[in-house]
């Protein structure tokens, strides 16, 4: 049976040879694309045309048609290559627009001539070269995605996206195009293929707007968006909340994603950038099904990455993704089933013989079983999903790095100062309703490249709607310890100093382990008198950094300056600050991070409205966090809006105090 896709949907993929077919409404001429684990192109090599039409495991057609059928052979795909993509293109003197033509469809089929899964690309407009769908590895097995996404512009801005320089994308671009002109149409009886949307072919309505396509994903791996509760760690953006937000690897893009709306963020993966040129180590894979027909058994560690640390952080994106597409088609599946239903009872009811009898009460009863029974199907899809995303997070939590874990794993039990910078930092979990205990950890790069808000205010979520104000102000502030614990921690011993304005002295209670442990670089300061001491010397550091890193001269520092990154805990401001101070704390939170001085603020945003609109800059460039549950994330390939939690120490455990030990002791013998 065809396991119809709806766009954002994937299906396994159980056979090794497998048939691309493609059913056209005019001549497109289809082509295949082989791109790396970041969704890259290593060079015009990657692309079949009808000049080239031959490539490792995959010969595509070398002509214009309506109907196209090609082979692809999985197993002798490079190591390299993750992604095999179905790429349609409208060629000169054509219709000028995929939205002009009747919806093309894209099956797999197995060696039998059985199709595996299909899809229907509705909701096209302006697209003159569409990515259709792809076939992916994933825990060493493959699967294809529905994609129906693409590009106005065409050919050369689609291979520009996928990395290629520009005019080497746009001259490739020209050659394919100019090759297919020459060609003749192929015989049509090539293959015969459906053309009719299916009912679970299309997420929405012919009638209905398409469905957004995935966000760009910017370079960098903290980004904030527009709304005054912009920052995010490194995943997601939610409409109408102050969380949005990145991580396995995903296609690049714009350098800043659409604005959603107030109170969005953009949680953006941060690729890696490998600072060697040594081949990364090769990844442990997924071992065999049990049974045939049943996925692989998921292992740590099944993505790429230079060291095991990066394989993890990666193959985290990959289940944030593959968790996010799998509940977007099963949304869009339910969207498409009610929407369908509406139309149906509008219809029957419209019809004065329906109002009559009982012939209008049958009308509605099999239009809402046609409804259940859609959305039947596409539960029991996304319950696979669910289930092998269950095992997987079963088998990587554990595995995880002090860094990336929770504190109540057991690696915290051994762990030890390390010698070298960790990739990311946890900062929570993220969840969606539709399986809350499926939790994806949420990692934020590191050093940081935006100062993180952790917001203690009753007005941004329901659940700190209903908390008492004392115990909301006392978990934000001990979340702010717990994250600046982890970042020492997890940081070779002399890597970070830690500041602290507590100008009333309101947050001494839960400074205190940070206190007796010793590890703070000064007393918290306290009163106006030390929040301008305090500001004043990260100020003057931030300025000779800068000064010295423009000479080229960075060893010619003051000996006074302190050379390793600052992190500062503002807690309760504005309360203590006066008009220059704030002017400073803007002006460290906008240039700190670029020479290692990093802001975590404590904050109420409303108990500093007196300052208006002068203090939305410095909201907008923080990374909001909330100590209570919250959903303002969002993540960057089809928009949920996640759940966050902050990952907090457990209650009567010791574990923070021994992770404040290990610290003190490796700064008194200088050693991990």
């Amino acid at each position: 049976m065809t396991a119809e896709l709806v766009r954002g949907q994937n299906h396994p993929v159980s056979h090794s040879r497998v048939e691309i077919r493609v059913s056209a409404g005019t001549p497109v001429l289809a082509l295949a694309s082989l791109a790396d684990e970041r969704g890259r192109f290593s060079g015009p090599e990657a692309l079949t045309h009808p000049g080239a039409p031959s490539l490792p495991g995959v010969r595509s057609p070398e002509e214009l048609a309506e109907r196209h059928a090609f082979p692809v052979d999985l197993d002798a795909v490079p190591a390299a290559v993750h992604t095999v993509g179905v790429v349609l293109v409208l060629p000169p003197g054509g219709p000028v627009r995929f939205g002009a033509v009747p919806a093309s469809y894209v099956a797999v089929a197995d060696p039998e001539g059985t199709e595996l899964a299909g899809y229907t690309l509705t909701g096209l407009d302006g697209e003159t070269a569409v990515v259709a769908l792809e076939l992916y590895r994933r825990q060493g097995a493959w699967k294809v995605r529905a994609v129906g996404q693409g590009y106005a512009e065409g050919l050369g801005a689609l291979l520009a996206d996928g990395g290629l320089p520009a005019p080497e994308a746009a001259a490739l671009a020209a050659a394919a195009l100019r090759t297919a002109s020459r060609t003749g149409e192929s015989d049509p009886t090539l293959a015969t293929m459906p053309t009719l949307v299916r009912d679970l072919g299309s997420p929405r309505a012919p009638d209905e707007a398409p469905a957004p396509a995935p966000a760009p994903e910017p370079p960098d791996p903290l980004h904030a968006s527009g709304s005054p509760y912009a920052g995010t760690p490194d995943p997601l953006p939610a409409s109408g909340s102050p969380y949005a937000g990145t991580p396995g690897p995903a296609a690049g893009g714009d350098a800043s994603p659409p604005t959603l709306g107030p109170g969005t963020l953009s949680y953006v993966h941060p690729r890696r950038r490998p600072s060697s040129t040594e081949p990364p180590e090769p990844a442990p894979r997924a071992t065999a099904p049990a049974e045939p027909g049943t996925p692989p058994r998921p292992v740590a560690g099944d993505a790429d990455g230079w060291s095991m640390e990066e394989r993890l952080y990666n193959q985290v994106w990959g289940m944030f993704e593959d968790l996010a597409r799998s509940v977007a088609a099963y949304r869009s599946a339910v969207e498409f089933a009610d929407s369908r239903m509406d139309r149906e009872l509008d219809t029957a009811l419209s019809d004065p013989r329906h109002r009559l009898g009982g012939s209008g009460n049958a009308a509605r009863d099999t239009a809402r079983a046609r409804r259940d029974d859609l959305v039947a199907q596409a539960r029991a899809v996304l319950d696979r999903d669910l289930v092998q995303l269950v095992a997987e997070c079963e088998v990587v939590e554990p595995a995880l790095p002090a860094a990336y874990a929770r504190w109540d794993n057991p690696v915290w039990h051994g762990h030890r100062i390390p010698g070298e910078n960790p990739l990311a930092l946890r900062l929570g979990d993220l969840h969606l309703p539709e399986r809350p205990d499926l939790r994806i950890p949420m990692l934020a790069r590191v050093p940081l490249e935006r100062g993180l808000w952790i917001d203690n205010g009753r007005t941004g979520s329901e659940a700190a709607m209903a908390m008492d104000t004392d115990r909301l102000r006392r978990a934000a502030m001990d979340m702010a310890v717990a994250y600046a614990a982890r970042l020492l921690a997890v940081h070779p011993g002399d890597r970070f100093s830690v500041h602290v304005i507590d100008a009333a002295g309101a947050g001494a209670a839960s400074l205190a382990p940070l206190v007796r442990a010793g590890v703070l670089a000064a007393p918290p300061a306290a009163g106006a008198a030390g929040v301008t001491q305090t500001l004043a010397a990260l100020t003057r550091r931030v300025d000779l950094v800068q000064m010295a890193l423009r000479a080229g001269a960075p060893e010619d520092l003051p000996p006074d300056v302190d050379t390793a990154e600052q992190l500062l805990i503002v807690h309760d401001f504005p309360h203590g600050f006066d008009d220059r101070a704030v002017t400073r704390l803007r002006y460290l939170a906008d240039e700190g991070p670029a020479v290692g001085v990093h802001l975590l603020m404590v904050a109420d945003r409303d108990e500093a409205s007196a300052y208006g609109p002068l203090l939305d800059p410095l909201w907008r460039s923080l990374m909001r966090l909330s100590p209570v549950p919250d959903d303002h994330l969002a993540d960057p390939w089809v928009r949920h809006a996640w759940t966050f939690e902050p990952d907090l120490p457990p209650q009567s455990s010791q574990v923070l105090e021994q992770a404040l030990r290990l610290i003190a002791e490796a700064r008194r013998t200088g050693r991990p």
